[in-house]
């Protein structure tokens, strides 16, 4: 079975449905060949197109250093129901937004969206250093399960 068999693409306002305000994904980086993938805390801004994600560090974190050599970033949301299942996957690049910085704009955008707390990490989460990071994706595609035909 093919893709087009199985999968129709989202349209931009179903994307936008899907990530909702936000929700938790799992974000995608590289180092040359060496992929790392873990779930994070996203928030969505549909009217900028932009995800921002709250990351928590260690000491001695993975992640930060993953962080250091990627250029881009890519976030994948699914989500299944009694339709079948849907996913969303942004592509790009993705940089901290420094404490000092953060203007009321970005302040307003945070406001109006849900970055749920989600840790994996064995330290307590007040150990952690949170950072705040914006991914704007220059790829945004989404696919869902085609629906049955003749199937309640």
């Amino acid at each position: 079975m093919t893709d087009d068999e199985s999968a129709v693409v989202l349209d931009d306002e179903e994307i936008d449905e899907l990530l909702g305000t936000g929700g938790v994904g799992v974000l995608a980086l590289a180092d040359e060949s060496d992929p790392y993938a873990i779930p994070v805390s996203y928030g969505y801004d549909a009217d900028q197109q932009a995800l921002y994600l709250r990351l928590g560090f260690g000491d001695d974190s993975e992640k930060e250093r993953y962080l250091e050599r990627s250029d881009r970033a890519a976030l994948v949301v699914t989500t299944e129901g009694v339709e079948g299942w849907a996913s969303v996957v942004a592509r790009g690049p993705l940089s901290e937004i420094p404490e000092a910085t953060i203007d009321g704009t970005v302040v307003e955008a945070i406001r109006s969206i849900d970055i749920p707390f989600v840790t994996i990490y064995e330290d307590a989460p007040r150990e952690l250093e949170y950072r705040l990071y914006r991914l704007d994706p220059d790829e945004l595609t989404g696919r869902q399960e085609k629906p049955r035909v003749g199937v309640e």
